[in-house]
């Protein structure tokens, strides 16, 4: 072995190792030329043909620079190549026949499903857990994947071995995790099973006049193998050794680059330092930067803040294709298309690009119309939806949507191709196959991964899943969603390059300006991806495969290499929440690898330039209409004024709505709007004798049923209302009964009125109306009684009857029938029907008194804001807590403003 600057004339022909320790002459960049230089002159001394010799890099990124490198030398190159690139050079893989594992992991798990059929205990467990057999599933396909792929990196002439010594292997195991183990037995049988000889088998029967062989951040096992096998044979083999023992680094010196590290306060301000920091080392001419992709969330933030500035970057890292915009798109049109869709899912796909001929079918409007209706009426479920109760344009969106996605909506199980023949037919009739192809953020590739615009391979593994797996249509939008998971997209660059967002290991021996590490913390630099879940270390250990230990080394191995870049930037965070949080124990090591040579980690230096803001509170927000006064106003509206006159002008006057959630699960407003309709058909019913046969408990069951298919409300959910219903029921009857003894007689329901007030009275109020619907009207041997029916609590409706003038919308009803023109004297009160103690009335007294003094200050009120008095938020009591325009009137930013 040997570190000198020259390679000795005298070193043997047959195998020979070179090292590049950390000197200046061994940077990111100038490595290549020496590694040129040594591998020509190795090749020389022993009298090789150059042009006949392979060179194995570490990763493509690595072969330009090892071939431009080269051309400076002016003689012979060899074939300069990595692993895989020569592979595929000399042939193809075999494509995977049925059974065979085919390296797609959503194909794999239906294949291994399907596979585990023949299992009597893997059916025991389907039956019984279902969702534990699903992760079974997965956990077999993660241990196929690994044993094949370790099996590739193997000699071919012990492989047979590598199968053997892992059976052997799995029947040592004892103790616990049968059902684990088995799943292992059967993971490891069907990886066997494949008798295909991957494309890499065919390196080891090549017989160049010598291997040379780059090594950088480990051991690569398929290059071991083969230079082993070339060894056997007699084939000089020459090793470049770049890797750096973290701990010994600076053994030959101080070091070669620029090396800093920060600690930052937080999450956004470790993304605003990586950010300054990428930007402080361009402004340096330090181009291009690489950014360590550690931690994704980070890297979203810290790429956002770099797109501000306009810089060219590549994300060598690639996307998840579930995040890409077009995969959103088609999971929002499947999501739609399940039989518990609720209206909600609906809505957001029918705003995606894929449903624009669907929304060009029924108007411009008619998708906000539509969903408008839904959340006004509490439609939660496509169930629930009334198409003749909708606008013309709503109604044919509405239908013309539920055609699009009737393909997909088939009950029972069928084939997966079927499943993928039905999706094509619905984005062909929507035309939105069309509209992915055109998106280029990942829309072919979405097409392509789903097997939508590529058909496989006659005979092959894929076509055999396709053909056989049989999927409900929860199984196939599960398979979607794991399909696009594993899809990758890589962003094209747009302009120069300058900044590259790739992982650590891509770094390696690049040609970097600088690096920029965030996250160098314990709790994203260090801890390393564990293996399959089925093959603990010690079994790893057996098998060859990478332990954790393994692991944890290479992770060393890529850290030291940042030390040969001219410029290396290390952020981290300093606390996580409350909790500090410790270096990296790479860090660390660095640190004291820095100190035994007398060097330490100067701190980075803030680029960022504070400004200073002035502070600008609030003032307490003021409206002014301008006289501008409503058409009408409710009994809601009313209370507004009286609550606080800048939320009247936001909901009343400007017409500001906060648009009602459209809740899966029934909830409280659902039931108070159920039994309002149920009392309303069971006493408009009775009133009118309709089914004299029918007792009262019966018709009121009857109103209950009808009233929930109405109003699209599925009897599971609304199960815990049912409950309470059953309760009510006997209460009810009981209470009307005593009533009816009483004199007290159910005239009408839902009664709408409108009357003008001040019509005669005041000409700037003449044609401004009060409306409102009473829910009931009962005559009584003391006059006519409006009941309002009230599901909340009783106290607080005793509460608010206890001051009758701040009590708004029984005096706003007396308003509106005491214009009825009847004498009859007036009663109103609220009638609390889910009272534990049963029905309870809570009477407002001398409600006609109130009405005349609530609308002698109304008037006033209405007056001063005709003659352009302003409307102030009074930020006071309870209706501030819940009020939804208290962040246009700023209420928590005026000065002095509580919390």
């Amino acid at each position: 072995m040997t570190s000198a600057p020259d390679l000795p004339p005298s070193l043997p022909r047959a195998t020979a190792t070179v090292d590049f320790p950390l000197l200046p002459a061994h940077t990111s960049a100038a490595i290549w030329d020496g590694v040129a230089r040594r591998a020509a002159q190795w090749l020389e001394a022993s009298g090789l043909a150059a042009r006949d010799a392979v060179l194995l890099l570490p990763f493509a990124q690595h072969l330009q620079p090892a071939r431009l490198a080269w051309m400076k030398l002016s003689r012979w190159q060899p074939r300069i190549e990595t692993t895989r690139s020569l592979a595929s050079a000399l042939g193809p893989s075999p494509l995977p026949q049925a059974r065979q594992i085919t390296g797609d992991a959503a194909i794999d798990a239906l294949a291994a499903r399907a596979l585990l059929r023949s299992q009597s205990w893997a059916e025991a467990l389907r039956e019984q857990d279902p969702r534990a057999h699903d992760a079974a599933v997965l956990r077999l396909v993660e241990s196929a994947h690994a044993l094949a792929r370790e099996a590739t990196l193997r000699d071919p002439a012990r492989r047979a071995a590598f199968w053997d010594d892992g059976r052997l292997a799995l029947a040592q195991q004892g103790g616990v995790g049968h059902l684990e183990r088995a799943l292992l037995a059967v993971a490891l049988e069907w990886a066997a099973a494949d008798g295909r000889a991957p494309a890499t088998d065919a390196l080891f029967h090549l017989r160049p006049s010598a291997w040379l062989h780059l090594q950088c951040g480990g051991p690569d096992a398929l290059a071991e193998a083969l230079l082993a096998s070339a060894e056997a044979a007699g084939i000089p083999c020459l090793r470049l050794n770049a890797d750096l023992p973290l701990d010994t680094a600076f053994d030959g010196g101080a070091p070669v680059g620029r090396l800093e590290q920060a600690v930052c306060e937080d999450f956004e301000d470790l993304a605003q330092c990586s950010a300054a920091s990428v930007l402080d080392h361009l402004q340096a001419g330090r181009a291009p930067v690489a950014l360590i992709a550690q931690d994704r969330v980070l890297l979203r933030r810290v790429r956002a803040l770099l797109e501000r500035q306009g810089l060219g970057i590549k994300d060598e890292t690639g996307w998840t294709l579930a995040t890409t915009a077009p995969a959103a798109q088609l999971m929002a049109l499947l999501r739609a298309a399940r039989r518990e869709a609720t209206v909600d899912e609906w809505l957001a796909w029918l705003k995606t690009p894929l449903a624009a001929s669907l929304r060009e079918h029924g108007g411009s409007a008619s998708l906000s119309a539509l969903e408008g209706h839904c959340r006004k009426r509490g439609w939660s479920s496509p169930q629930a939806v009334r198409t003749e109760r909708l606008p013309a344009g709503s109604a044919r969106l509405w239908t013309a949507a539920r055609e699009a996605l009737a393909p997909l909506q088939l009950r029972g199980a069928q084939a997966l191709e079927q499943w993928i023949a039905a999706l094509t037919q619905t984005l062909q009739q929507l035309g939105a196959d069309e509209q992915l192809k055109r998106q280029p953020a990942g829309g072919p590739q979405v097409l392509d991964a789903l097997w939508l615009s590529k058909t496989p391979w006659p005979g092959s593994g894929h076509e055999a899943v396709l053909r056989e797996a049989q999927l409900s249509a929860a199984e196939f939008v599960d398979w979607v969603s794991q399909t696009l998971e594993a899809g990758e997209y890589k962003p094209p660059l747009e302009g120069g390059l300058q900044v590259m967002i790739t992982p650590l290991a891509r770094t390696m021996l690049r040609p970097f300006g600088a690096i920029v590490l965030p996250g160098a913390d314990a709790a994203t630099l260090g801890p390393v991806p564990p293996g399959p879940a089925l093959i603990g270390d010690g079994l790893a250990r057996q098998l060859g495969l990478p332990t954790a230990e393994d692991k944890r080394q290479a992770l060393a191995w890529q850290f030291a290499q940042l030390l040969r870049a001219p410029a290396v930037t290390l952020l981290r965070r300093g606390h996580l929440g409350s909790e500090p949080l410790a270096a990296s124990p790479l860090l660390e090591r660095l640190e004291l690898a820095l100190r035994a040579v007398g060097a330490s980690l100067p701190a980075w230096r803030d680029p960022r330039i504070e400004v200073a803001v002035q502070a600008a509170p609030a003032d307490r927000a003021a409206a002014r209409a301008g006289g501008r006064l409503p058409a009408a106003l409710s009994a809601s509206a009313v209370e507004s004024l009286r609550q606080c006159p800048y939320q009247f002008f936001a909901r009343v006057l400007l017409g500001l709505r906060e648009a009602n959630e459209l809740e899966v699960q029934a909830d409280k407003r659902d039931y108070g709007t159920w039994l309002h309709a149920v009392l309303h058909q069971f006493h408009t019913e009775r009133a009118e004798g309709l089914d004299p046969a029918l007792d009262d408990a019966a018709r009121l069951q009857r109103a209950a049923q009808d009233q929930m298919r109405e109003l699209g409300l599925a009897p599971a959910e609304f199960l815990p209302y049912s409950a309470s219903f059953a309760r009510f029921l006997p209460a009810y009857l009981d209470w009307l009964a005593e009533r009816e003894s009483e004199g007290q007689r159910f005239e009408r329901g839902e009664v709408d009125r409108r009357v003008r007030p001040w019509a005669g009275i005041e000409p700037a109020l003449e044609d401004l109306a009060l409306l409102g619907r009473i829910d009931r009207v009962d005559e009584s041997p003391e006059g006519q009684l409006l009941v309002d029916y009230k599901t909340g609590s009783v106290k607080g409706l005793k509460d608010k009857v206890a001051n009758p003038l701040e009590d708004t919308q029984l005096a706003v009803y007396a308003v509106l029938m005491g214009h009825s023109g009847s004498n009859a004297p007036l009663r109103a009160q609220y009638l609390a029907l889910d009272d534990s103690k049963g029905i309870t009335p809570i009477e407002h007294e001398d409600v006609a008194t109130t009405a005349a003094v609530m609308l002698d200050g109304l008037r006033g009120d209405l007056m001063a804001i005709h003659a352009g008095d302003p409307l102030p938020a009074l930020g006071e009591g309870v209706a501030c807590a819940y009020c939804e325009m208290r962040g246009l009137c700023r209420r928590d930013d005026w000065e002095g403003a509580a919390p």
